[in-house]
């Protein structure tokens, strides 16, 4: 790995508690993963918290919401089964890896162009979820 990329992937510290402040497309979004129509309004009136534990490349992302919580356990380069019950309750193989500073998220499976894409601008973290060509852009802010 050449020096540059090592050095933003170490200054990459997603540790912290993030509190969503925007959700832009996230109707669409859950409509591409064929949610059905009364959790997708539920989902879409929610403003979940991100609780980031990260050492090295092991992470533990929870999202923390008053309908549903998600926790997602995973290291850095290596592909994984992901059961996503009470999302929308499909299983998929997940890898993420780093781009610079950004994790970057590949879901293999019954969804066409599925995952999702963090980083980190001074104290805000972004998300961007993607699904069958839509993308749906969430910003946290660190508390």
């Amino acid at each position: 790995m050449n020096s540059s990329v090592e050095y933003l992937k170490m200054t990459a510290d997603y540790n912290g508690y993030w509190k969503m402040i925007t959700n832009e497309n996230f109707e669409e979004y859950l409509k591409a993963l064929d949610v059905n129509v009364a959790i997708r309004k539920i989902a879409t009136l929610l403003k979940p918290d991100k609780d980031i534990t990260q050492d090295g490349d092991h992470f533990i992302i929870k999202t923390l919401s008053t309908f549903r919580n998600y926790n997602m356990d995973f290291v850095v380069g290596q592909e994984f089964e992901e059961d996503l019950s009470g999302v929308d309750d499909r299983k998929c193989m997940t890898t993420i890896t780093w781009d610079g500073g950004k994790l970057v998220c590949v879901q293999k499976g019954e969804i066409e162009g599925r995952g999702w894409t963090h980083w980190i601008e001074g104290d805000e973290l972004h998300l961007e979820l993607r699904a069958a060509g839509i993308v749906s852009k969430q910003v946290f802010k660190k508390s």
